[in-house]
């Protein structure tokens, strides 16, 4: 995993759709693209910047989002996210993310992912829903 360093970059593309709006969640009038949508295009260019860089036994697991959301994008415009490693700490990866729209920016913060053993996560995702079961 040499290749982890510190730099590198990704980006996540999309167009707001109906499914994307506050309004489809339940803030009935907010017709605009929600703030759990927006973690989640942030955090999947986080992911693009790794792409291809894991051994095929790991992938990484989000576990801390900080993020500032401050200007509204209507239904249809499209939204980029762009994400840059500011830290490398172990296993631990501190992600710089911001999206924008066609407009300006919209929102920034931090995302932090660990690089988890595949194997391992999912051994306790079994073990959990044995449990509850």
């Amino acid at each position: 995993m040499e290749d982890i360093v510190v730099g590198l970059k990704g980006t996540a593309e999309m167009i707001v759709e109906r499914q994307d709006l506050a309004s489809f969640s339940g803030n009935l009038g907010a017709e605009v693209l929600s703030t759990p949508r927006i973690i989640q295009l942030m955090e999947h260019a986080a992911w693009k910047a790794l792409e291809g860089r894991l051994p095929g036994d790991r992938i990484t697991v989000g576990t801390r989002i900080e993020m500032k959301h401050f200007a509204a994008t209507p239904l249809g415009m499209r939204v980029r996210a762009d994400a840059t490693l500011r830290e490398v700490d172990g296993r631990k990866l501190v992600f710089d993310v911001s999206a924008s729209d066609e407009v300006e920016k919209i929102s920034e913060g931090l995302n932090d992912r660990f690089i988890v053993s595949i194997n391992r996560f999912l051994d306790k995702v079994r073990e959990k829903t044995a449990a509850f079961l």
